[in-house]
């Protein structure tokens, strides 16, 4: 893990937290799991993947997720996506019933988000490692300090942006977002144990585009294509 894995246009942004002891010990950390026999998702290759996908200069949409998916084959460093050929999981799906009743956009049967990605929506999660079928086994081992860097440079250094924010985790990261400059979306996340105390109906996807249609900007395209 190291500063030749991020896109140009971040590592320009963030390679000096790369020398900060929070990061050093978050190495430290993985290194131990690994030469413990841990499995660790995603693979090392994909861990910034979603900073890859989009880089700093085309992002317009910041959907924050959690940790990564746990299960084999899931994660593979875009938050809430998964590859082509993998189970669509049980949130995602939440998502895309959301995205049908706000937008009457057909449910994909795939969940491969990269089409999101290429729009300018950056699917991060507040952590980025996670131990295979242990949810939230790399909280506060040092990504929330990772993460809040990345919002706190797309906060300043960018204006117009729309961060959206399901759950608690995410919702914590709105004290790094000035609201006069970006527009923020917070409803609960799209899990099958919240959704329906205000994820569903909460017409996140259509208020996006709003906005940024409202900014001049052209807005996010959500349909997931359909693989026959």
């Amino acid at each position: 893990m190291n500063t030749a894995s991020l896109e140009a246009s971040w590592r320009g942004h963030l390679q000096n937290e790369f020398k900060k002891p929070y990061m050093q010990d978050l190495k430290l950390f993985l290194d131990r799991e690994k030469k413990n026999g841990k499995i660790i998702y995603p693979n090392k290759k994909e861990i910034f993947q979603a900073l890859s996908a989009t880089p700093f200069d085309q992002v317009k949409v910041v959907i924050i997720g959690q940790d990564p998916y746990h299960g084999a084959g899931q994660a593979h460093g875009m938050s809430f996506s998964v590859k082509p050929g993998v189970k669509v999981p049980p949130s995602l799906k939440n998502i895309y019933k959301e995205i049908q009743s706000d937008l009457d956009i057909p449910i994909s049967n795939h969940g491969y988000l990269h089409s999101w990605a290429d729009q300018g929506v950056l699917l991060l999660n507040t952590v980025l490692t996670v131990e295979h079928s242990k949810a939230g086994s790399h909280r506060k081992k040092g990504w929330e300090e990772f993460t809040d860097k990345i919002i706190e440079v797309l906060n300043e250094k960018k204006d117009h942006l729309v961060f959206l924010l399901w759950g608690a985790p995410a919702q914590k990261k709105a004290h790094k977002v000035d609201p006069s400059r970006h527009f923020i979306l917070s409803s609960a996340h799209p899990s099958p144990l919240s959704a329906y105390r205000g994820f569903f109906g909460n017409k996140h996807f259509s208020k996006c585009n709003d906005y940024l249609s409202s900014q001049g900007m052209t807005p996010i395209d959500w349909q997931v294509e359909v693989y026959s």
